[in-house]
């Protein structure tokens, strides 16, 4: 039988997903709460915004969507932040891929939605014509990893899969990032999982700016916990961006060394909260890419026009290259924390 802690920790467990999901847009709630003189906002750009449109977050300020989209393929990685289970963000990331496609290049699709340990069965449901999808997910862990509805994510499976594109498992195995919920990072790399996933060799770094913003969202969303048990959540934060900004090295390096000016690139799907302000994965990609890295962000977000300036100021703030404005997904625009 669970202990008290135990439960608590485990609900916590189970929303760190989705906390981090929405993280950037609690993140603008909280930066609307501050003391700041509302004159200091003009009302007049978010006046012109609408769901589809893809704006400069430097600016606010529409940008052309076919230019926009054929500059994308200059970059050696674009990450795209979403909202999860939200069909428009797929189909948006479904634009990105058709037009790099379009220009004669090779993307890497990296999805979150995937474990590591689920890449062998990827692979086979990519290079197989007709394959069983319930063992095809039961193979790669689906459910475990994921769950939910394949079906929300299986547009980007089938174009990769029809275009023979390499699909890339992003995530860490969650047996992996519970041990570090349950023991802290630095048993947890003493443990056997922690070597046989290739981790001994890679730093963990403890970013300052990452860890304000992720510790004060897990307080913030979860409040009731002891200060420890928010350290090891923290870590295991930390655990999964590194690993996924693993995943994303590893094959810019791949597309780097196929010296096939076709190759990539390297395009990221995750949610929102792993690409925000570029703290998360990106920042970790650039520590480890030499020689000229380029990288753009792209966060996709609900339009709401009663949260425009919300979204306004954390665009002020850098929360990423580009927003993309779309319509809600079928449940609605995601959860707020307090």
């Amino acid at each position: 039988m669970r202990t008290p802690l135990q439960h608590w920790q485990q609900n916590l467990w189970q929303s760190l997903r989705c906390v981090i999901a929405v993280l950037g847009l609690v993140v603008a709630l909280q930066g609307c709460q501050t003391n700041e003189p509302a004159t200091r906002i003009n009302p007049q750009v978010w006046d012109e915004w609408s769901a589809g449109q893809v704006l400069d977050a430097k600016t606010g300020r529409l940008v052309s969507t076919a230019e926009w989209l054929e500059g994308l393929a200059r970059y050696d990685v674009i990450y795209l932040g979403e909202e999860h289970h939200n069909r428009s963000h797929i189909e948006a990331a479904l634009t990105v891929l058709r037009s790099l496609v379009a220009r004669g290049r090779r993307p890497v699709l990296a999805m979150e939605m995937f474990g590591w340990e689920g890449q062998p069965a990827l692979d086979d449901y990519l290079k197989t014509k007709e394959s069983a999808r319930p063992e095809f997910l039961e193979r790669a862990g689906w459910k475990q990893n994921w769950g939910g509805a394949f079906e929300d994510y299986e547009p980007l499976a089938q174009f990769a899969k029809d275009q023979r594109l390499p699909v890339l498992a992003m995530n860490p195995p969650k047996a992996l990032i519970r041990q570090v919920v349950k023991l802290g990072l630095a048993q947890a790399k003493e443990q056997p999982e922690w070597r046989q996933w290739g981790m001994e060799q890679e730093a963990i770094v403890d970013d300052p700016a990452y860890r304000s913003r992720i510790l004060s969202q897990l307080q913030a969303c979860h409040g009731g916990g002891a200060p420890e048990d928010y350290q090891t959540m923290y870590e295991a934060s930390m655990v999964r961006d590194e690993g996924m900004a693993k995943t994303v090295t590893a094959a810019v390096y791949r597309v780097r060394t196929a010296a096939d000016p076709a190759q990539g690139p390297v395009v990221s799907y995750t949610g929102g909260g792993h690409v925000q302000y570029r703290l998360p994965v990106p920042n970790r990609v650039a520590r480890r890419v030499e020689n000229g890295l380029k990288q753009v962000t792209i966060y996709m977000a609900t339009f709401e026009q009663e949260r425009a300036a919300e979204l306004y100021q954390s665009m002020q703030e850098g929360i990423a290259d580009f927003v993309w404005l779309t319509p809600p997904g079928s449940q609605g625009a995601p959860r707020r924390c307090r």
